[in-house]
């Protein structure tokens, strides 16, 4: 379905974005991958091959983006479409229940999980633009946007990210469709990353989980569980989808959870 397919993953040497970048190659797509440092693009070059173009550099960066769609151009002629992954926790900056969150977990939270998402989708539209063709972007967001969990996932300022990051998605999607460029997004719930290490560790919380994501016997997500829906927005069977938020949360918006007592 990504055959001839140029493609910019922002945040792809880990995690959600290792696992598309795996996918999207086996699908015939040509992929710059972003990675916010060497260490990372190099374990990610080790299993993916040469072919792939790697650029270690810090999403928040207003540069970074820029770069990576010009060495996408470079190296394969073309660019059709951006997926956007990075993002991370702000507990370490100060994030947590508003009585306790800080300024600078404030902040830091928004410029990792939005003000970076904008800057790539920002550098993606405009060299679409500045193309005259069309494209495709994809978001990553979280169900934590529209569905709290107020006993073990109470970061507040992640929340009002992710959920800035759904009305800036519907509001671009709604401004360039006549540009024939598509915006969508993606929400999962709990996926096992390095950023959910804490709580992939917390049996307490793993318990909670086989009731609050059902589906499939009740577990943590797998990044591979995206890989599907991030295929689709970023081929052409997408062409009359944009400005949609489909969730991947093993059935977590709909199910209460269950606390153990």
């Amino acid at each position: 379905m990504l055959i001839h397919k140029t493609i910019v993953i922002i945040g792809g040497t880990t995690g959600i974005g290792l696992s598309a970048a795996k996918a999207f190659l086996n699908e015939g797509a040509k992929l710059v991958l972003v990675g916010r440092n060497a260490e990372s693009c190099e374990k990610a070059k080790e299993l993916l091959g040469d072919d792939i173009v790697m650029y270690a550099a810090d999403a928040t960066n207003p540069t970074t983006a820029v770069h990576a769609i010009e060495l996408c151009l470079k190296h394969f002629d073309g660019f059709h479409g951006l997926y956007h992954v990075a993002g991370g926790s702000g507990r370490k900056f100060g994030d947590g229940p508003l009585h306790e969150l800080t300024l600078d977990g404030w902040n830091k939270t928004f410029e990792l999980n939005l003000t970076s998402l904008m800057l790539s989708n920002q550098a993606a539209v405009r060299k679409f633009k500045a193309l005259g063709q069309s494209g495709t972007i994809l978001n990553m967001g979280s169900v934590l946007g529209f569905s709290p969990s107020p006993k073990y996932f109470v970061t507040h300022a992640y929340a009002a990210a992710k959920s800035a990051v759904i009305g800036f998605t519907k509001s671009i999607a709604a401004y360039y469709a006549k540009d024939n460029i598509r915006v969508n997004l993606l929400a999962p719930a709990l996926v096992e990353t390095p950023m959910s290490e804490r709580a992939s560790k917390d049996e307490t919380i793993l318990e909670f989980v086989k009731t609050k994501q059902p589906l499939d016997g009740g577990r943590n997500g797998r990044p591979e569980d995206l890989d599907g829906a991030a295929i689709y927005f970023m081929s052409d069977a997408s062409k009359f989808t944009t400005g949609q938020t489909l969730y991947v949360d093993g059935g977590w918006e709909l199910s209460e959870g269950q606390y153990q007592p």
